[in-house]
């Protein structure tokens, strides 16, 4: 078979319907020009524009060997908007397109079920025009062992678990869920995080317990934790070397007018810095220290945003947001409480954090353990 007759028959075979169809996608041999395969995929809407690895039948096989105790034709959750069945074997495919390791299968298993749970409000995430995308976050002893990095540079590139673990769940999206830009996924600009979104705690440098015990979990468990946010918004502070003074840095950035935390509360997380955790840390504060200030302090004053948007978000509350009308002098919050103001520790040297607002009180972060 030629290259070309190979390329059409995969086309014929692999179709985005069968990936989301509770049934096992027939295979083929794949073309040996895997760029002109990734051209075609792409070309397809089989994929997010990156090349892939083309999902054979041997590698298809070798990753559900990561999950041997799971059908291979179960149905790990129903996912909008295309309601396509996320079945392992679709997400085995899409786990080798996106180059991840079998390994790595129980992660992205977990965090399908997480983005169904109906907190996570996955409908609402994929039609709104906001640039919501997924974070995947692996937590406790499972984030090592799987290579999921959370020091340097942990939201950029280099590191192959991470970028893979993200990009493959948002191949799901893309193949099984029908998210595409335009049209499943409506967001009016979207965003790079859309790409690949995946990082773990950095857990040696956290004053704190992990992440996932904030959830109910024991600490020595592992989880996975998938928010609806946006990408990483950059917290610099050079200055400050006592945590009242960090913390006044960390509370002005997140109480920003552009956000719909201002508008409509949630889930807003934030990434500390090891070096900012550690200034904090040092005087005695604890998470939830950090949570009941940036409740009480990172709020922005309605009184500046104009009429007629402040007019048009009071119209929005009482079409059924779930947040009571504002004065128009009141300092917004960006959460219903702080407990829902989430704090992790990630990244490297240097004195940045970072946070990651969401799309409002319309999603809700899910963790699963692993």
């Amino acid at each position: 078979m030629s290259d070309a007759e190979s390329l059409t028959a995969l086309a014929g075979t692999l179709e985005v319907e069968e990936l989301g169809a509770g049934r096992r996608a027939a295979t083929v041999e794949a073309p040996a020009d895997v760029a002109a395969l990734s051209r075609e995929f792409a070309a397809r809407g089989w994929s997010d524009g990156l090349p892939v690895v083309p999902p054979t039948e041997e590698r298809v096989a070798a990753m559900l060997a990561g999950a041997p105790d799971r059908d291979a034709l179960e149905v790990v959750a129903i996912l909008p908007p295309r309601r396509g069945e996320a079945t392992v074997h679709a997400i085995a495919v899409n786990a080798v397109m996106a180059g991840c390791a079998p390994e790595h299968l129980p992660v992205l298993l977990a965090a399908v079920r997480a983005v169904a749970h109906p907190e996570f409000n996955l409908s609402g995430v994929n039609a709104t025009t906001h640039p919501v995308s997924l974070f995947l976050l692996v937590s406790g002893p499972a984030a090592e062992r799987l290579g999921v990095h959370g020091g340097a540079g942990c939201f950029g590139p280099g590191f192959p678990a991470n970028a893979t673990l993200g990009r493959a769940l948002r191949l799901i999206q893309l193949t099984v869920a029908g998210a595409w830009p335009g049209r499943g996924d409506r967001a009016t600009q979207g965003t790079p995080a859309k790409l690949a979104f995946c990082a773990a705690e950095n857990a040696a440098r956290s004053p704190w317990p992990p992440f996932h015990a904030t959830r109910g979990l024991a600490p020595q468990a592992s989880a996975v934790t998938v928010f609806g946010c946006e990408g990483p918004h950059n917290i610099q502070d050079h200055g400050s070397n006592t945590a009242l003074g960090t913390m006044r840095t960390i509370a002005g950035a997140m109480g920003q007018a552009g956000s719909n935390n201002i508008l409509a509360r949630g889930s807003p997380v934030l990434a500390f810095g090891p070096e900012h955790a550690a200034t904090v840390a040092a005087e005695g504060w604890s998470r939830e220290d950090v949570q009941r200030y940036l409740f009480e302090h990172a709020r922005y004053p309605l009184a500046g945003l104009s009429d007629e948007f402040f007019g048009a978000v009071q119209d929005h509350v009482s079409q059924g947001v779930p947040v009571p009308p504002f004065p128009r002098d009141a300092l917004a919050p960006i959460a219903d409480g702080p407990e829902s103001i989430h704090v992790i520790v990630a990244g490297g040297p240097g004195k940045h954090s970072c946070w990651l607002p969401t799309f409002g009180g319309m999603t809700r972060p899910v963790t699963v353990p692993l």
